[in-house]
């Protein structure tokens, strides 16, 4: 890389070689220009704000708590309703359409064990939603295997 020493080369006896000490400062101006244009683009996304109309007071509280049906799965794949074992598909499905019947629907709290198989965890979740039943849980947070 050469420097270049302005005119003359340097080297006569009256010559004084000095350096030209300037900066192209164009990439720099190109690269806060961009930062500038990025800064007004987004300046406005973040002050948007939607008015919300928020209830006041306090919710009514139930007074009766809702049923909680409880479906457990054992690590041999048996299906339990509320601690008793069920047969086949076919028996979940009629407590499940049973469940959904009611004039207000049941919690359906699931609780499969860690080493059960995650096709029995989903066929009861498919059945549950077919036949109508939209809450549902997972509890225990176990892993399938």
């Amino acid at each position: 890389m050469a420097m270049n020493l302005g005119p003359g080369d340097g080297l006569g006896p009256n010559s004084d070689p000095e350096p030209i000490l300037e900066i192209n400062t164009t990439p720099l101006i190109d690269v806060m220009l961009v930062l500038l244009v990025m800064l007004i683009i987004t300046i406005p996304i973040q002050l948007h704000s939607t008015d919300l109309n928020l209830p006041t007071g306090k919710p009514p509280v139930n007074a009766v708590p809702p049923e909680v049906v409880k479906i457990d799965i054992d690590p041999a794949n048996v299906v339990y309703w509320q601690g008793v074992a069920l047969p086949d598909r076919a028996a979940l499905e009629d407590k499940l359409k049973a469940a959904a019947a009611q004039d207000v629907p049941p919690e359906i709290h699931i609780r499969p064990d860690a080493k059960s198989r995650y096709d029995t965890f989903a066929a009861v979740m498919v059945s549950a939603q077919k036949l109508g039943l939209r809450k549902l849980g997972v509890v225990g947070g176990e892993q399938f295997q």
